[in-house]
């Protein structure tokens, strides 16, 4: 399974996030994406078969991680680091340009 880089080294303070309408402790300036691996092993399904997907580059280049953060969908989950308040939904389904 997935384990954090942070894990056993100097890491933010705990914080709690909602995840999919539930509370789940995260570390602060960790990557959304390592925390929906960490808790969920997924970050998404795909908009065609409904398979799981996980992050593949995790630096920004691809966009299977592509989540729902404060309400802003397409949001790549792997730039982004966690805040405490937080509300992340996993995106199930084709990415959404904003118009």
């Amino acid at each position: 399974m997935f384990k954090s880089v942070l894990d056993g080294a100097e890491r933010g303070p705990a914080v709690t996030v909602m995840v999919e309408g539930q509370e789940v402790e995260a570390w602060e300036d960790e990557t959304v994406a390592s925390l929906l691996l960490r808790h969920f092993g997924t970050a998404r399904l795909t908009p065609v078969s409904q398979s799981p997907r996980a992050p593949y580059c995790m630096m920004g280049v691809c966009f299977d991680c592509l989540a729902v953060i404060d309400g802003k969908w397409s949001t790549q989950s792997c730039l982004e680091p966690v805040r405490a308040g937080m509300s992340i939904e996993r995106q199930n389904g084709a990415r959404e340009v904003e118009q």
